[in-house]
C-alpha cells in the first residue's frame, strides 16, 4: 500500500504516526540514554519512569530502558534495564536484604539460592548516596548484569534470578503495582 499520493501523506499513514508519537511517553523526551546502554543498545528508549517515596520520603527515581517496547507479559522474557537513582545514602547491605525479600514475594525462591543471591547483590551492590546510580540489565539467556555509575560492577549469569530481580518493579505481584504500571508506561 502506498502511503505517499503527489507528496501527501495519506490520511490512514498520518494517523498511524501520530498514534506512534502519542504511544511515545511524553516524559520519555529528552532523557539521556545511560552510558552503560548504548554500546548493546544504540536505539535504547525509556519506556517509563516514576518515583519511589516511602513515608514521604524520596529513596529513588526509577526508569525503564529497552531496546524494543517492553509488553507487561513479556517482562520476565525481555531485553531490558532499570536504572535507579539513588536520592539519599543507602547501605549495599540493606539494598541486597530489601531485594531479596521482594523478590520472595514475586516468586518462589528456596533457601541455597536465597543465600547464593544474598551473596551475590552483597557484593554487586556498594553503599550509595544521593546522586548514584545502579542499572540492572536483563539479557534473557544471560541473566543479569549490573552497573554502578556506569561501571561494571558484575553480574548473576541466572535466568531464574533475573526474571525474579526485575520482577521486583515489573511482575504483577510486585508491592508498588502503580510504579510498575508507570515504569511500563500504562500510566503517566
Amino acid at each position: 500500500m502506498r502511503h505517499l499520493r503527489s507528496g501527501h501523506i495519506t490520511r490512514r499513514a498520518g494517523l498511524a504516526w501520530a498514534a506512534a508519537a502519542l504511544a511515545w511517553p511524553a516524559h520519555a523526551q529528552g532523557v539521556a540514554v545511560p552510558p552503560e546502554l548504548r554500546g548493546d543498545w544504540p536505539q535504547a528508549r525509556l519506556q517509563g519512569q516514576t518515583r519511589l517515596t516511602f513515608f514521604g520520603l524520596h529513596i529513588y527515581d526509577a526508569r525503564l530502558w529497552a531496546p524494543a517496547a517492553v509488553a507487561a507479559a513479556d517482562t520476565a522474557r525481555a531485553a531490558l534495564a532499570i536504572e535507579l537513582i539513588y536520592a539519599r545514602g543507602l547501605s549495599g547491605t540493606k539494598i541486597a536484604e530489601r531485594s531479596l525479600d521482594e523478590m520472595r514475594r514475586v516468586g518462589s525462591v528456596d533457601d541455597a539460592q536465597a543465600e547464593r543471591w544474598l551473596q551475590a547483590m552483597k557484593r554487586l551492590f556498594p553503599d550509595v548516596k544521593a546522586g548514584d546510580r545502579i542499572t540492572g540489565v536483563q539479557q534473557p539467556g544471560q541473566g543479569a548484569r549490573f552497573f554502578v555509575n556506569g561501571q561494571l560492577a558484575g553480574e548473576v549469569r541466572e535466568d531464574a534470578f533475573a526474571a525474579l530481580f526485575f520482577g521486583i518493579w515489573l511482575s504483577s505481584k510486585t508491592s508498588e503495582p502503580t510504579l510498575r504500571e508507570q515504569l511500563l508506561g500504562l500510566r503517566p
